[in-house]
């Protein structure tokens, strides 16, 4: 029997106005439940960062409330950050088969030494807790075995869609439950977070047969090569590429260790179907016609463009693109990816391959008559847009205010909002620290705001390191002042600027070393100083300016 509950809270610690870096906090009174931990690619402006993981400072003092963390799908923008937060945060963690088996798999590559409580759930799995029950209903997506996850409480369910769209024709693999969705629409769904991202486009988003229709004519018109790129964990893509394969008779080969990961765990747990006789090792490639063949692959991190890009300039290790080659890109840019994708394309052709890019992929997320759909479904009272940048929270909010939620039963959250249902309201009522922990190399959350200025500095204007000795109780220069420049000016073609600082920096040196008493970061700051000024006046820049002053 669920005990009463008063209070109510949805916490968004990432996943709202951004692409990825999904997870969501959901209280109910005693219990708490994190659903999803993913990780972001980084933006422009993150030089040197790796990936972005949510911030989980407001869990910290509550882990002995935790009930567990929900995974919706073993997408990387929901799964990423696990490893990360487990180190801090040991709780069970509750997915599907093949998203546990993706996650492990992926724990394993990073040589995660956590000893995790993975527990596996179906479609058809009632978690009782004290005040809540968790159950899940199959949603369709680009990966099988995605749900949506409702949590009942006394005042009704809090519904979380997860990555959705409504594709009719789909596989049973990838079909989703509707009749469940009306259930739990029927039961009372209080609270409904919804996938947000595709909410700015109208109509339907395109079925997987029409994709598939697109890929066989394709193939067939294809000469050369075909080289096939796509996410390691877009499953539906590669299933796609498997059955084209099998029916125009080549013979496929995959490149990627993390791709070949994915390929063993699918057709273990039997989530990919191949036909016999269809795959070769890659050393068997030259032993068959380029009309033949088949590539299949992926890059770093299952980023396909990167190794795109070494195959056109020649400097992939295991293959090289070369005249009549078909490539075919069957991914999305992740957030400012796309000029990434235009050089990658332009190279391609350099290279005197024929590219695809557009027509051979189809997004996993529903447009906006899919929403409609799943608001008719769940009829929430109260209705808060999750999964994208803030235009399509705004997009997916104006869509339920057309489909009868009332405007102030709505809210659209930032990351960290406080977000509490209590008796017939819903409110911000705080805030929670939230916000982006950058993984650099193995440093995790070492890389701040202070070290991004600093880096946006270098890139921009250089760096300009100053190095004097003295002699304090002779009261002179023992060596110096020497200027190193990096990535400010070609110190050969520029002796005079050099010179002139050098005379510079000799003069404050000098000037402040006479003095009765002086501080070491006088002279530093009045070096930065008069150097800024006279080097700005000169060229128009602004390096960074290290002084390093040695007592001898």
């Amino acid at each position: 029997m669920i005990k009463n509950s008063k209070s109510i809270k949805v916490i968004p610690l990432g996943g709202v106005g951004e692409i990825g870096k999904n997870m969501y906090v959901v209280e109910v009174e005693e219990d708490l439940f994190i659903l999803d931990a993913g990780l972001m690619f980084p933006e422009d402006e993150m030089f040197g960062i790796d990936i972005v993981i949510p911030d989980i400072s407001y869990l910290m003092d509550k882990q002995d409330r935790i009930r567990g963390l929900f995974l919706s799908h073993g997408h990387e923008d929901h799964t990423g950050a696990l490893a990360y937060i487990l180190s801090k945060l040991p709780v069970p963690v509750f997915g599907t088969k093949l998203t546990i088996a993706l996650t492990k798999a992926k724990m394993k590559e990073q040589d995660v030494k956590l000893t995790v409580d993975f527990r596996t759930v179906n479609e058809n799995t009632i978690l009782t807790f004290p005040y809540s029950e968790v159950s899940f209903f199959q949603v369709n997506h680009s990966i099988p075995d995605a749900v949506g996850i409702s949590i009942l409480s006394s005042e009704g369910s809090i519904v979380y869609t997860g990555d959705f769209k409504f594709d009719q024709s789909a596989d049973e693999l990838y079909r989703a439950n509707i009749s469940k969705m009306a259930r739990i629409g029927n039961e009372g769904v209080l609270c409904l977070l919804s996938d947000s991202t595709e909410a700015e486009k109208p109509g339907y988003t395109p079925s997987e047969v029409a994709v598939a229709k697109e890929l066989e004519d394709l193939f067939e018109n294809a000469d050369g090569r075909i080289i096939y790129t796509c996410y390691a964990s877009g499953m539906n893509a590669i299933q796609r590429l498997f059955d084209v394969t099998a029916k125009t008779g080549r013979k496929i080969s995959i490149i990627g260790k993390t791709l070949q990961d994915v390929y063993q765990i699918s057709m273990k747990l039997g989530y990919l179907k191949v036909h016999d006789n269809v795959f070769i090792q890659n050393n068997e490639i030259d032993k068959y016609n380029d009309n033949e063949i088949v590539i299949i692959m992926t890059g770093n991190q299952g980023e396909p463009l990167e190794a795109l890009q070494k195959m056109a300039r020649k400097s992939h290790k295991l293959l090289h693109i070369k005249k009549g080659d078909t490539v075919m890109i069957a991914a999305s840019p992740h957030r400012g990816g796309e000029l990434f994708l235009s050089k990658t394309v332009d190279l391609l052709y350099r290279a005197g391959a024929n590219v695809f890019y557009r027509n051979i992929h189809v997004s996993g997320h529903g447009r906006e008559e899919e929403l409609k759909l799943m608001l008719n479904l769940m009829q929430p009272k109260f209705f808060v847009p999750v999964h994208g940048e803030f235009r399509m929270l705004i997009a997916h909010e104006q869509i339920a205010w057309n489909m009868g939620v009332s405007p102030e039963n709505s809210i659209i959250p930032e990351k960290g909002d406080i977000i509490e249902i209590k008796g017939e309201k819903i409110r911000v009522a705080g805030k929670a620290p939230a916000g982006n922990v950058l993984i650099d190399g193995s440093g995790i959350g070492d890389v701040g705001n202070i070290v991004l200025r600093d880096r946006k500095m270098l890139s921009q204007d250089g760096i300009l390191i100053v190095v004097v000795s003295i002699k304090r109780s002779e009261k002179k220069i023992i060596s110096g002042p020497e200027i190193i420049s990096r990535g400010f000016v070609y110190v050969r073609e520029s002796e005079e600027l050099m010179g002139n600082a050098t005379k510079l920096v000799k003069e404050i040196v000098e000037k402040n070393i006479k003095s009765h008493s002086f501080e070491w970061s006088t002279i530093k700051q009045e070096m930065r100083d008069q150097l800024n000024y006279y080097l700005y006046n000169k060229t128009k820049r602004r390096p960074m300016i290290i002084p390093i002053i040695m007592e001898v």
